[in-house]
């Protein structure tokens, strides 16, 4: 289930917000600009589909997303616990970053928590399949995909350069929970 806890940014061990409903979690989320929505999609594709299928059969989808943000591009990233460089990936993705785009992402299966950190308040979101995340460019965070990471998302970019992250140096992650 997809969950949204929210923390002051100095304080790592109180959550301030905690909920599961999908509606409340966009509606926390709205203040900061970061859209939150639940699809159902009616595309189911085995586990080990390629990425080109998994594009064909999100290509509506995709279409209208992208009509709607300007985005240029989409792809696949998928990260499971076998792929020989998942640790150094997660360490990349734990930094807290930002993004001169905005930073679309529609869980396709698995999970991962997307933290955004915004008016000294941390954001938790678990992400899981049928999740689609919205995070305007600016917005610092990070993302975590736990120790055996086990995921597929749609990414889509407005640059088909794609994904550029800009490191903030700030160590902020290292406070908070990890997946």
């Amino acid at each position: 289930m997809s969950r949204l806890t929210v923390y002051k940014d100095d304080a790592p061990n109180a959550p301030i917000f905690d909920s599961e409903e999908p509606a409340a979690v966009a509606a926390e989320l709205k203040p900061i600009n970061v859209g939150f929505e639940r699809w159902d999609s009616p595309v189911h594709l085995p586990a080990d589909a390629p990425a080109e299928a998994i594009l064909d059969a999100y290509r509506p989808y995709l279409d209208a997303l992208m009509g709607a943000t300007g985005a240029g591009s989409a792809d696949v990233v998928k990260l499971t616990p076998e792929h020989p460089q998942a640790a150094a990936l997660r360490e990349k993705f734990l930094n807290e970053h930002t993004h001169t785009e905005p930073e679309i992402r529609f869980f396709v299966e698995g999970s991962g928590h997307f933290v955004l950190h915004e008016n000294g308040k941390v954001y938790v979101a678990l992400c899981e399949a049928g999740d689609l995340i919205h995070v305007p460019a600016g917005i610092k965070h990070w993302f975590d995909a736990g120790l055996k990471p086990s995921f597929t998302a749609l990414r889509v970019f407005t640059d088909t350069s794609g994904w550029v992250a800009h490191f903030t140096g700030d160590q902020i992650s290292k406070r908070f929970p990890t997946a």
